[in-house]
C-alpha cells in the first residue's frame, strides 16, 4: 500500500534535525507521496527546496490567512513569482479564517481572492484553509468559477455534509486531517463517509492535529496511515481500497508539473 499526505508543514523551523528522521518513517509507514505547504513566501520557498531534494514531495506557495496582515506586496510578489517559476504543484494554503483576528476579514478577502485568480491564471490547484468561514469561502469559489476553471481543495475540513456537497458540486476535493479519529469527531466522520471516492484526500497537517491515538505529541506525515484506517472503518470499505483511491486522488491534483 501507498500512502499520500495531502497536506503537511515541513519546513526546518517546526522539525530542525529531525527532519530527515521525519521522512524516513513517512516511507517506512508507507506513505510515500507528500505535499508540503507553504504559509509565507520564505517557507514557500523552502518548501519548493525541499520537494526538489527529496524524491515522491511536491510544494505549494501561499501565504496563509493568519498571515495576511502581515505579509505586504513584496511578500506576494515573491510567492507569485515562485507559483511562475514552475517549482511549486499548487497555490496557497490561503483561505478564510474567523476563528482567529490576527488579521482584519476585508485583508484575508484580499488575499484569497489573489490566491484565486494565480490559481486560475496558472492552471493549478488551490489549497484553502477554512475555519468557522466556509460559507464565505464557498461564495468567493462560486464567484470565482464564473470567471472560469478553477481546481481547489478544502483541507482539514470540518464542515457540514450540506457544505461538502456544495464544494463537491464547485469541483473541490475535500481533505481529511486527525479530527476525523478523534472521539469527538463523529461528525467529521460522518461527512466523510458522503464524499465521493474521487474526491477524497487524506492528511496530517503536521505538526498539528495528531491523531487519536497520539494525541498531544508533534504530529508528522508518518501518522497518516491513523486517519486513513479510521476513514475506511467508517465508509465501510478496506484499508487498501482507501489507501489507493486517495493517492490516486492527490495525484492527479498535485502531479501535474
Amino acid at each position: 500500500m501507498e500512502f499520500f499526505d495531502s497536506h503537511c508543514h515541513l519546513d526546518p523551523m517546526r522539525y530542525g534535525g529531525d527532519l530527515p528522521g521525519v521522512l524516513e518513517r513517512a516511507r517506512a509507514a508507507g506513505v510515500c507521496f507528500l505535499h508540503v505547504i507553504g504559509t509565507r513566501a520564505v517557507d514557500s520557498a523552502a518548501a519548493a527546496d525541499l520537494a526538489e531534494r527529496e524524491e515522491g514531495l511536491t510544494a505549494s506557495a501561499g501565504i496563509h490567512p493568519n498571515d495576511a496582515a502581515e505579509a505586504d506586496d513584496e511578500e506576494w510578489e515573491q510567492v507569485v513569482q515562485l507559483v511562475e517559476s514552475g517549482r511549486v504543484q499548487a497555490v496557497g494554503e490561503t483561505g478564510l479564517d474567523w476563528y482567529r483576528d490576527t488579521a482584519p476579514p476585508d485583508r484575508q478577502r484580499l488575499f484569497f481572492d489573489r490566491h484565486i485568480r494565480l490559481a486560475q491564471r496558472v492552471g493549478l490547484p488551490l489549497v484553502i484553509h477554512t475555519r468557522e468561514s466556509t460559507d464565505d469561502v464557498l461564495a468567493m469559489l462560486r464567484e470565482a468559477l464564473e470567471r472560469g476553471p478553477l481546481t481547489a481543495v478544502l483541507h482539514s475540513f470540518t464542515g457540514t455534509a450540506e457544505q461538502a456537497a456544495e464544494a463537491v458540486r464547485l469541483g473541490c476535493s475535500i481533505g481529511f486531517a486527525g479530527m476525523a479519529t478523534f472521539r469527538s469527531g463523529g461528525a467529521v466522520r460522518e461527512v466523510a463517509v458522503g464524499v465521493p471516492a474521487d474526491r477524497l484526500l487524506i492528511e496530517t497537517d503536521s505538526p498539528f492535529l495528531s491523531p487519536e491515538p497520539l494525541r498531544g505529541r508533534r504530529n508528522e506525515p508518518a501518522h497518516v496511515i491513523h486517519t486513513a484506517r479510521c476513514l475506511a472503518i467508517a465508509r465501510g470499505e478496506s484499508l487498501e481500497s482507501l489507501a489507493s483511491a486517495t493517492t490516486a486522488n492527490a495525484r492527479r491534483l498535485f502531479h501535474r508539473r
